[in-house]
This record gives structure tokens, sequence and C-alpha cells, in this order.
């Protein structure tokens, strides 16, 4: 492994900025179990003065036994009319009790004159007399200078000022904050080298960037070759307007391409799994096109692609999926050709050729279906449940007697207003239950999650995260066909299913059935 670059993951702060993005006391937990895990040095957890949700996460937080991280209070300088002493904002961050601090100043001679409004010589004893006060108190101070590429494009003198303040008062680590996310690629270069040059031999120098200009990977990785040794970013690229550096792509570049060490290098498998696992605590997907560790990042469609990969993956893949914990994927589809489907139904039954008479049968089928509007590139569950009906390996969990939704309006009740009924057969036990919700879809599938679980209990670990509806033939309107999505998952497993028809709730229970199915399968 080469030099060691150190991550400071900031989900928890930064990337909680971001749309739709809201963390409890319990999901912070668990975030910091998650990236301990996978072994990032630091885990910036909340700044305890901003809300009491963040001080009572720290106070739970001394509890905790990390095995690689380090947690990491966040606050600002000192307010501008007051000692540190007094400053509430820094007692509560001393209370935090973690042994790292992180303190963010003003580096842009504009953000301290028009936005802190005070003189720039003021500003300096803040970031100074904050970091003094800190380090006596025996704490590490890192210190973020915020709008530090402006502040250097506009006044690099008083930029430069700024580090050195929080050097003289003890700060170990300065960190470079690209705020606003313009710094174009040879810009950061060159500003972080003259950091380096200045201040690299007494203090670890670090990058924060943002996505705005969509280079914040790009911007990250570039400052590692001009002499940073820390890195900030959120695990998912989350946070504010379009985002943070996202850390799973950086970590895996520095790591498998730059010959750089980031995790534990046994670590780097649990990428993918503990991306997926934030994602589901943060109540989100992993995008299915993020690099290293989305669900197509290896993912083949074109027939020519397929057969290529199959002979060697080099062909058309930069790295192993199964270093980040990924894994192959070929997309079933029309353009996919016979050796997509040999794979697939190799799952099954190694001993299956080109020449095996069930190739032929599945090829048909799927043109049938896709015909009707079926699409199985991106439904793995529905296309296996198909093979594994073909081949003569399924056997029905249940069967349907009947099944009733009904809407209601106005509202019963706030949020609930459609109600489903239905009568299951398991083995000849006839089960009936009912189930509300917020849509006949929720109505249904309360329902059959409390009809099954008597008889297949692991159904309470499968989650609905995603569903989507296309329209088929628009020429009909309201008549015309549509296909139906739903994605799922068991916190282990993600998977996707489908279903057609030309009325929305049976080709949604089609859909649904699959997904319950696959997981009893799977089981």
């Amino acid at each position: 492994m080469g030099k060691f670059i150190e991550v400071f993951d900031t989900t928890l702060r930064d990337g909680s900025q971001g749309e739709g993005i809201n963390f409890s006391v319990q999901d912070k937990i668990h975030v910091v179990k998650a990236l301990d895990e996978l072994g990032v040095k630091f885990i910036e957890a909340g700044n305890p003065a901003s809300n009491p949700k963040d001080a009572d996460f720290f106070e739970k937080a001394k509890s905790l036994s990390l095995k690689n991280a380090h947690l990491v209070a966040f606050g600002s300088t000192r307010r501008k009319d007051c000692s540190c002493a007094e400053d509430s904002s820094l007692q509560k961050l001393l209370a935090a009790g973690t042994d790292y601090v992180c303190i963010f100043g003003k580096s842009w001679d504009f953000q301290v004159t028009e936005i802190l409004q005070t003189t720039l010589e003021d500003n300096l004893e803040m970031i100074r007399d904050t970091c003094a006060y800190l380090k006596s108190r025996g704490k590490e101070v890192i210190f973020d200078a915020e709008h530090f590429f402006s502040g250097y494009e506009a006044n690099s003198d008083y930029a430069m000022k700024s580090l050195q303040a929080a050097i003289d008062g003890g700060a170990s680590t300065l960190v470079l904050c690209e705020t606003r996310g313009g710094a174009m690629i040879s810009q950061c270069s060159f500003v972080v080298s003259q950091v380096v040059k200045k201040f690299g031999s007494g203090a670890v120098i670090g990058i924060h960037t943002h996505n705005d200009s969509g280079l914040a990977v790009a911007n990250s990785l570039v400052a590692v070759e001009s002499g940073a040794t820390h890195i900030q970013g959120v695990l998912l690229g989350f946070g504010e307007r379009t985002g943070n550096a996202n850390l799973s792509t950086v970590i895996s570049n520095l790591q498998l391409k730059m010959g750089y060490s980031c995790i534990p290098a046994d670590n780097l498998k649990l990428l993918a799994p503990v991306c997926r696992r934030i994602a589901e605590i943060a109540n989100i997907s992993v995008p299915g096109k993020m690099p290293y560790v989305g669900r197509c990042a290896f993912a083949h469609k074109a027939g020519m692609h397929i057969d290529a990969v199959l002979k060697n993956p080099d062909a058309y893949e930069h790295i192993n999926p199964e270093l980040v914990g990924n894994e192959r994927m070929f997309l079933m589809s029309d353009a996919a050709g016979r050796s997509m489907i040999i794979e697939k139904i190799k799952k099954f039954d190694s001993s299956i050729t080109k020449n095996s008479p069930v190739v032929s049968q599945v090829v048909q089928k799927v043109k049938e279906l896709e015909h009707q509007g079926y699409l199985f590139e991106g439904a793995d569950g529905s296309f296996e449940l198909l093979v594994r009906k073909i081949m003569g390996l399924y056997k029905p969990f249940f069967n349907l007697c009947y099944y009733k939704t009904h809407d209601e309006y106005p509202l019963v009740e706030k949020g609930l207003y459609s109600f489903a009924q239905l009568k299951i057969d398991v083995n000849g036990h006839k089960q009936m239950a009912a189930g509300e919700g917020n849509g006949p879809v929720n109505a249904l599938d309360v329902a059959l999650r409390s009809a099954l679980k008597e008889f297949y209990p692991k159904v309470e670990e499968l989650k609905l995260i995603d569903y989507k509806v296309r329209v088929l033939d628009g020429k009909n309107a309201t008549a015309s066909r549509v296909r139906v999505l739903i994605e799922s998952t068991d916190g282990s497993e993600n998977w996707t299913t489908v279903g057609v028809s030309c009325d929305i709730v049976e080709a949604s229970w089609h859909a649904l059935v699959d997904s319950f199915e696959y997981k009893m399968c799977k089981d």
C-alpha cells in the first residue's frame, strides 16, 4: 500500500444538509457504526451547538466503542464580540467529549467584511484564539478554511494568513474548503500545491470540495496529487445544493487506481454493502449509475459486450466488481443474446449449454412477454422467477383466491384513504387479511404481508423502496396498458420485479407478488 490518506466523512453533518436527508439520533448511531466498520479515520457527526438532536447524539455516543474511527464534533470560531470562555457554542463543543474537533473560520476577506462584518485582523484573532483555546483543553484541532479557494483568488495573502492564524493557535490539520463548488481542476491543483509548499511540513493539509461544477471528485483527487493527505466528503455524495465529494468514488480511485491507502485493504470489499446500508438509513436508494457501488456500475446489456465479458471481464470492466463488494449484472433484453441467458440459467444448473432446450424456451418466453410490454433488463427478480418456472424449479408459495381494493374520498383519516381485503391459499390453508394505506398498492402490500407472515415470518424483513409506472401505449389514454416496476430490499439484497396490465392495480399486484415470492425463494 502507498501513502496513507486520511478519510474524513461528513455524512452526518454536511451531508445531512442535503434535500430530503434527515437523520434521527438512532440513525446517526447506525451510520457511525457502518462507517467505523468500513474503516474511515474520522466521522464528523454534527454540531452540538446547532440543535438539541446533535447534542443528544454526542451524549449517547460517549458509550460507543469504535474500532477504526474517531468521532469529530463541528463548530465555528468564537463570536466576534466575546471571549472563547464566554462563547456558549464553544462550551457545547467541549461538552461533546470528542478528542477531535473541527472548527471553521473565514479565509475570504469578502466574507469577513461583508458577511461576518468585522475587521480582517479581528477575524484572524478569532481563528487564533479559538484554536488555542480548544488546544489548551486537550483537543486535536482540525481547521476548515471556509471559502478558501474564493479567498485565495481574491486576496491570496489574507487567505494564507488565515491558515497561519490557525497554525499559531495549535491546529494540526488545515482543510482547504472549496465551499462554492466553482473551482476548476487547474486552480485547485495550483492552490493546494502552494499551501503544501508553505505549510505542509508543519501540518496535515486537507481538501473539502463541493460538486456545483461536477468536479468534486476530480478536485479531491488532484488535491491529493498536489500533496493533500486529508480528504473530506460524504460517502454517497449527497449534501447541500448539488452535494459533496462522493467518498465511495474517491476512496476507490485513490486505493485501486492511484496507489494510496485510505481504508484497510480488506475493508474495500465492504464499500458497496456499507453504501447500501447508509442509503437505507437515509431512506434513499444508491443511484444505479454511481461509479463502483451503483447497481449498474458493472451492468452489461449488448450481446457483444456480454459475450466478451464472459470470455474475459477485462474486455469491458475497469476493475473486478468484487473488489468493492459489488457484482456483475447482465441485463435481460432482446439485445442481450443467448450468452447472457445461458449465464443466468447456470445459476440453477451449471450443465446448461447454448444447445440446451431450456435456453430456447427462455428466449422465446422473454420475447413473448416483452411484446406484451414486460421489460426484464431491470427486473432481475421477475426474470429469475420466470427461469425457475420454465425449468420446473418453481412451486408457488401461495395462491390468490381474490383481492378487493377500495378508495375513499374525502379522507376518513388523514393519510389513510385506501383499503384492501384478500384471501390466499397456502398449502390448502385459507387465510384472509385486510390492510389500509395511502393508496391501493400500499393497502394490498399491508394485507398480503399480514396474511403471509404466519407461514413465512421472514416477509417482515421485506421493504418496498421504489415504485415506477410507465404508460406503454398513450393513444388509449387512461385505458392504456401500464408497466409497473417495484424495487424491494431485505437489508442485504435489492431486487426488482415487474407487472403489466391495463389495470394499474393488477399490474402492481403482479409485481408485488413476484417481489414476495423472490424473497421467499431466496430464503
